[in-house]
């Protein structure tokens, strides 16, 4: 059975995008009759709104989309932490205290997720405290591994190459785990065979797919969706006040017609939903 996820994080409301997001999820378990999970994602700190997930509910439902809540993150820290120890016990994480402006001016390439970190205190003697996180030694990671693979359902089978991204944090200093780290563990720990997501995170599962096989955790299948993109180019996103799904709602709009809409490819997304669904098939 498929079972796939939207994960959405309380520090904003949801907007189109979002919708988006979770008719490509919804749609794509409901398929094959499998089941649609919604995951609340909030462990980023005092900019988690509590308030904001029965939004998240009720929006959902105005969309028409049956789902099943699951626990949310702040409730699995506990797996988090275990799963760093293990990683700790095996040798792959260090303490790093470096900031992102000493990153960039030390750094020698750069990486799907910006300036790629120099290992300046991989050999370090630094101690555990307020202020560290952790990183993954990769070169260690993918030697104990070797070679990986991970199949999307759009672009077929792709070698892992998590060496791109350097040695990522996997626990930060402001919040109990990456998302690298959390989205991994919840995932399996959710039975989620399928990952939807947009194609703007494409990059982020070859990490993904790495943690998967240091922490023995089961490979699903991923499935990057297109994302939706403002005038300008940029996809929609909170940070730029994209219009919010709970305004809509509210006004009285019909949620039913803005899902067929957005699976008609009537917004931006460069592709028909419906027919990417076909597609993927």
């Amino acid at each position: 059975m498929t079972i796939t996820r939207f994960a959405p994080s309380p520090n904003g409301p949801l907007h189109l995008g979002h919708a988006y997001a979770a008719i490509v999820a919804h749609d794509r378990a409901k398929r094959d009759g499998g089941e649609f999970l919604l995951r609340i994602e909030d462990i980023d700190g005092a900019r988690s709104r509590p308030e904001l997930a029965e939004e998240f509910r009720e929006d959902l439902r105005w969309l028409r989309l049956d789902f099943r809540e699951v626990a949310p993150q702040s409730q699995r820290i506990a797996s988090y932490r275990d799963a760093a120890d293990s990683l700790r016990a095996m040798g792959l994480l260090y303490p790093c205290r470096c900031s992102r402006a000493e990153i960039a001016a030390t750094a020698t390439r750069m990486g799907p997720d910006g300036p790629v970190y120099p290992g300046t205190c991989l050999h370090a003697p630094i101690m555990p405290g307020p202020g560290v996180v952790w990183r993954l030694d990769m070169e260690q990671a993918t030697d104990l591994c070797g070679p990986l693979s991970w199949t999307d359902e759009r672009r077929g089978e792709q070698q892992a190459r998590p060496d791109l991204f350097g040695d990522v944090v996997l626990w930060r200093k402001d919040a109990p785990a990456s998302y690298h780290l959390a989205a991994t563990l919840d995932d399996a720990a959710d039975g989620v065979t399928c990952v939807t997501r947009g194609a703007d995170l494409f990059q982020a599962t070859h990490v993904h797919r790495l943690l998967q096989a240091l922490l023995g955790l089961p490979e699903p299948v991923w499935h990057h969706h297109p994302v939706l993109i403002e005038a300008d180019g940029r996809k929609l996103a909170k940070r730029r006040g994209a219009s919010a799904i709970a305004d809509r709602r509210r006004a009285g709009e019909d949620g039913r017609a803005v899902a067929a809409e957005l699976r008609a490819g009537l917004f931006d997304t460069g592709i028909s939903l419906s027919d990417y669904i076909h597609q993927a098939a």
